[in-house]
This record gives structure tokens, C-alpha cells and sequence, in this order.
């Protein structure tokens, strides 16, 4: 197997950061959002067999049909050139609970870990039972995988441009 990438938290003031803007709390919930981010375990694989690194839940949440979480994991992910992390939620997951990420697939390429927000890897995730399934996700609990993919570009491809942001920030 190739060695490509390797899992790291975002600093501790990035995470504090994105969780307040994300879920609109005020800067007194300081120490509660440092509790979290001492609790986040960086993706693992489940057996060695497995393609698919798990990204677990810093928080317990419940999404009732129709409903949508925005979850920042406070991960980023070096990666080598030539490759991209492709997020998915868990196979189970999705089967029991149709639960999917909003943008079907995420893509993290590998010049995203020097943005300005550090590469957090962030994830909206929707349950879209039609079987009026809720489903809770403890904390702690793998909730979206990530598969790392090796990728070409065109003979004739020169792009130069550099990145600095996430989404909408390459066009």
C-alpha cells in the first residue's frame, strides 16, 4: 500500500472558531467547545482490510427525516499531490437511514490543507428516510468515511492557480 496522506486536528482555536459560527453560540461556550476538541479522534481504518478511513462524531446528534446537521469534524488531512480524499457517509448508514452528505461526494484535494481555515474538513450530512426512520449518532460513533483516490490530469493541462478556501473558492 502507498503512504499518502496523514490525518491531523485543526488547532484548537480553528475548531472553537468554526463550531461557534456553525451552530451560532456566543464565545462564553468556550470551554464546553475545547471539551469537544479534546475528544476528537483522528479517521482510522476499521480492519486492515478496509478501503475507507472512519470519521467519528465529536458530539451525540439526532436528524428525524428531512432534517440537516453541518458538522465541523476538526480534521484536515495532508495529502500528496496526485491524490484526493473522497467522503462518503457509512455504507450502514446510508442503507438503514438514507442519510447522505448534501454534496453526494465530498472532495478534499490536496492543496485544501493550506487554505486560511486550515483544511477543516466539514461535513452536512441530511437523513432522507422515506421510511420515517430517526436516526442518532453518538458521539464518538463513525458516521462518514473517506477513501483516498489517485487521480490524472490532461497532457495539456496548465493550471497554476493556488487555493485558499474551501467551497466556491476554485471558481
Amino acid at each position: 500500500m502507498k503512504r499518502i496522506a496523514k490525518f491531523e486536528k485543526v488547532s484548537c482555536n480553528r475548531f472553537i472558531e468554526d463550531w461557534i459560527e456553525t451552530f451560532h453560540l456566543d464565545k462564553g461556550n468556550y470551554d464546553e467547545i475545547k471539551h469537544i476538541y479534546d475528544r476528537i479522534k483522528l479517521p482510522k481504518r476499521a480492519t486492515k482490510g478496509s478501503a475507507g478511513y472512519d470519521f467519528f462524531s465529536p458530539v451525540t446528534f439526532t436528524l428525524k427525516p428531512g432534517e440537516t446537521i453541518k458538522i465541523p469534524t476538526g480534521i484536515r488531512v495532508r495529502i500528496d499531490e496526485g491524490w484526493v480524499l473522497k467522503c462518503y457517509p457509512r455504507s450502514g448508514l446510508g442503507f438503514k437511514y438514507r442519510l447522505q452528505l448534501n454534496n453526494t461526494v465530498g472532495i478534499i484535494d490536496s492543496d485544501y490543507y493550506g487554505s486560511d481555515n486550515e483544511g477543516h474538513i466539514f461535513c452536512k450530512l441530511t437523513n432522507d428516510s422515506n421510511e420515517g426512520k430517526t436516526v442518532t449518532i453518538e458521539e464518538g460513533t463513525g458516521f462518514m468515511q473517506g477513501i483516498f483516490v489517485e487521480y490524472g490530469i490532461t497532457v495539456d493541462d496548465e493550471v497554476y492557480e493556488i487555493r485558499n478556501g474551501g467551497f466556491g473558492s476554485t471558481t
